[in-house]
């Protein structure tokens, strides 16, 4: 599905050149989950960045569904991105001036679905997400928990076949977190391919993969014992 070979990014001002990612060789299969791990600063954020097409890498090949995109320019990304790849932040990035149904429609305005189809999809995933009663809801009346199932509901409400999750839980408590987890591995199970970059050792073994990155560099990458 994904596969990234002899990958750099370099960042450069007038005074300082920082090399985010440094020969990076990575593969990801339809239907993997990847945990990618490492201390802050090793390019996890940048990884995921060129990943979900937000960014070129400065050299190197990334192949998506067997297309070099490397080169794209933001408009090529911009389309494959909206077919394929659902996101889920660690500060939600819920509008806070819509209600829950509205936050998750905003997923489909970009996908030319009739009105009366994006209800329906909205309304599906509500329930699926256990927050269908709190439709009308605004992000300010939902606790962090909510919040986040709220942000899940719209990264999958397109049928995207690739999530990709900075620090999902990294604002939540530990049981919210672990709840969000939950949801991940389900849709992880029903063929959802996922990488998300975490700190959490326990959130990590949710994943079947786990991928340390350490000063630009895959360091490990290993699976996850049965």
């Amino acid at each position: 599905m994904l596969k990234l070979h002899d990958m750099f990014k370099v960042y450069r001002t007038d005074e300082v050149e920082t090399v985010a990612l440094n020969g990076v060789n990575l593969e990801i299969d339809q239907g993997d989950f990847v945990a990618v791990m490492g201390p802050s600063g090793c390019g996890k954020s940048t990884l995921l960045n060129i990943v979900g097409l937000l960014d070129n890498p400065s050299d190197g090949d990334y192949f998506f569904f067997d297309e070099n995109v490397a080169k794209y320019s933001e408009s090529q990304r911009s389309g494959i991105r909206k077919r394929n790849i659902g996101f889920i932040f660690q500060n939600f990035n819920l509008i806070e001036e819509l209600n829950v149904a509205e936050n998750i429609e905003l997923a489909l305005l970009y996908h030319k679905i009739p009105a009366a189809k994006r209800k329906q999809r909205v309304a599906a995933v509500m329930d699926r997400m256990g927050i269908a009663h709190r439709a009308k809801h605004m992000p300010g009346q939902l606790s962090g928990g909510q919040q986040q199932r709220v942000a899940v509901a719209r990264a999958v409400v397109g049928d995207q076949p690739l999530i990709l999750a900075d620090e999902p839980t990294g604002n939540l408590d530990s049981v919210h977190g672990q709840e969000v987890m939950e949801l991940l591995r389900s849709l992880n199970a029903e063929g959802t391919t996922i990488v998300m970059v975490t700190h959490s050792p326990s959130h990590a073994d949710y994943a079947r993969r786990t991928v340390n990155l350490f000063d630009g560099h895959v360091v490990t990458d290993s699976l996850r014992a049965a």
